[in-house]
């Protein structure tokens, strides 16, 4: 049973920075795909950011391309999202997700597995 567990969510002010990471287990992490999603209040859950398998391919939403960096490390089967110059508009729960994609992840429906999320706040 894959299992996604995230964590590094919390407040912080606007222009400050958190690094965001998802510990997978269940099976083997470097097959496939990572991504983060996020959910603002009163809002449709929305995607982030998407890392292929090996790390080559990467891509974002037009929001937050270049101030967010997804990476991830297959010896820790940890994903990562360091995200820099944040901004109150960024204030959601942000999700880790995989499925059966070994490119990218980019919309819900091919999101199989999601963790519980972690709140990120921004204060202006």
């Amino acid at each position: 049973q894959v299992q996604l567990v995230e964590s590094g969510g919390g407040l912080v002010q606007a222009g400050g920075s958190l690094r965001l990471s998802c510990a997978a287990s269940g099976r083997t992490f470097s097959n496939y795909a990572m991504g983060w999603f996020r959910q603002a209040p009163g809002k449709e859950r929305e995607f982030v950011a998407t890392i292929s398998y090996s790390s080559h391919y990467t891509y974002y939403t037009a929001s937050v391309k270049g101030r967010f960096t997804i990476s991830r490390d297959n010896a820790k089967n940890t994903v990562y999202l360091q995200m820099n110059s944040l901004k109150p508009e960024d204030t959601a729960v942000y999700y880790c997700v995989t499925g059966s994609a070994t490119m990218s992840i980019t919309t819900t429906s091919t999101a199989d597995y999601w963790g519980q999320g972690t709140q990120v706040t921004v204060s202006s």
